[in-house]
């Protein structure tokens, strides 16, 4: 015990000083796509930690657009803005969020390295538990007006209107809301749809949420509880799924299974398939699993914890599922390995050149570990026929400092309702509008 002791001072400052064991040995562009390169797993007492300390930007500072493109700030000053959600009429809600207390997650050394890793990176603050409201009345392209439209929630993340009902996924339950276009508050108590997994132990507790079409089934993304199935298989009930809602009669389902972290979902315009980005399970290496975009099958099996990327075995979990890893099926298309998926947009608009129509517009929060960093970005993948046609693209970028330093961090996408691409920095606080570059007048 006292050896232990002894060890745990100087593992901890190992791990929050950067401790890597070696650098990425894949190429660009090798880890993503629909047939990426998966490299062999690698394990270690202390796994790869290397974090972007977040600072915010600079006066005057922003993101770098990929050429053609420009990028301002919609609206500044927020607290740690995560989903950005634009209703019917064009004003944004955006969701002023962060993990809610979970005592039996920050249990031993780990847990309690974790926090403080988490802190570093710009996760440590108390969450607002609001939604705002933004709106751009003149069409400049910044919110002029901002108003609290809900506040006392619990860690909200997903949001989703049906007709005149707002819906909210908190992190421990769905809960509606009576909306009536127009309003900038709405002061009715909420009324509970349905309970989420939650709890003490609530290792990913970010709930994504989408309406179908007719507004009959909410569907909800609900991460893991631990990263690999180490917390044992009763906490994950329900867990590393997407679960559909019957909002009316307020009951739930497994929809799919296996997907480790389905941190954002949303319908592809051309076939109206459900479509998600995953967070893949840490600690096999620089290398190890690429995070991904898929399709979401009625019924079907993803793999975790057992498999990743369909059936490749993770000898970590213990005992293994062999029946159940025949089934696994490999997602659509590779993101990249650790680069951290957490929002997703499909765009229907046409202020953008054609070839982004229809396409995923993606923001990537960022990797932890990983060496060298991965993520910090929004990127675009072309879509054709409702299959992801093409490679990945950086949209907007400049996220990190030359010193390595989160000056932001992308979460939630969406299109606005002049066709602009909105981005949460929830290290920048800011919400950023991407649009096409206007050539300035010659004279």
């Amino acid at each position: 015990m006292k050896s232990m002791r002894r060890l745990a001072g100087p593992i901890a400052f190992a791990l929050l000083a950067g401790c890597s064991q070696g650098h990425s040995e894949t190429s660009a562009g090798q880890d993503t796509g629909p047939t990426p390169l998966l490299a062999q797993p690698e394990s270690s007492l202390i796994p790869t930690v290397d974090i972007a300390p977040a600072v915010g930007w600079p006066a005057q500072g922003k993101p770098a657009a990929a050429p053609g493109f420009a990028v301002n700030a919609f609206a500044n000053g927020l607290d740690h803005p995560r989903t950005v959600y634009v209703l019917p009429n064009g004003d944004v809600l955006v969701a002023e969020t962060n993990a809610p207390p979970r005592p039996d997650d920050d249990k031993g050394l780990k847990g309690k390295v974790t926090k403080r890793v988490m802190k570093k990176a710009g996760a440590g603050v108390p969450s607002a538990n609001r939604i705002v409201l933004l709106r751009d009345a003149d069409g400049d392209g910044a919110a002029e007006t901002r108003s609290v439209f809900l506040q006392n929630l619990n860690s909200p993340f997903g949001v989703a209107l049906v007709g005149d009902t707002l819906y909210v996924a908190n992190t421990d339950a769905v809960v509606r809301f009576p909306y009536r276009t127009g309003e900038t508050a709405i002061a009715a108590a909420p009324v509970k749809v349905v309970d989420l997994p939650a709890g003490s132990l609530n290792h990913h507790w970010t709930k994504s949420l989408v309406a179908s079409a007719d507004g009959r089934h909410l569907y909800v993304g609900v991460g893991s509880n631990s990263n690999v199935g180490e917390n044992g298989i009763d906490n994950e009930t329900d867990r590393a799924a997407v679960l559909e809602i019957d909002a009316a009669a307020g009951t739930r389902r497994v929809f799919a299974s296996g997907l480790r972290n389905p941190t954002a979902l949303a319908w592809q315009p051309d076939d109206g398939r459900l479509w998600a980005v995953v967070n893949e399970r840490d600690e096999l290496g620089n290398d190890l699993v690429p995070d991904y975009l898929t399709s979401v099958r009625e019924g079907a099996f993803y793999g975790f914890p057992y498999s990743y990327y369909g059936q490749h075995v993770d000898k970590r979990m213990q005992p293994q599922d062999p029946a159940r890893v025949a089934t696994a099926i490999a997602p659509d298309y590779a993101l990249g390995s650790h680069v951290a998926p957490l929002g997703l947009a499909f765009y229907t608009g046409d202020a953008l050149p054609p070839r982004f129509h229809n396409g995923a517009f993606i923001g990537l929060h960022g990797s932890w570990n990983r060496k060298p960093l991965s993520g910090y970005k929004v990127v675009f993948v072309p879509f054709e026929q409702g299959k992801a046609s093409g490679p990945i693209e950086t949209v907007l970028d400049g996220f990190l400092n030359a010193k390595g330093e989160a000056q932001g961090r992308p979460v939630g996408v969406a299109q606005d309702s002049r066709g602009a691409v909105l981005v949460a920095d929830d290290v920048g606080n800011t919400i950023w509008r991407l649009v096409v570059a206007t050539t300035p007048a010659s004279h």
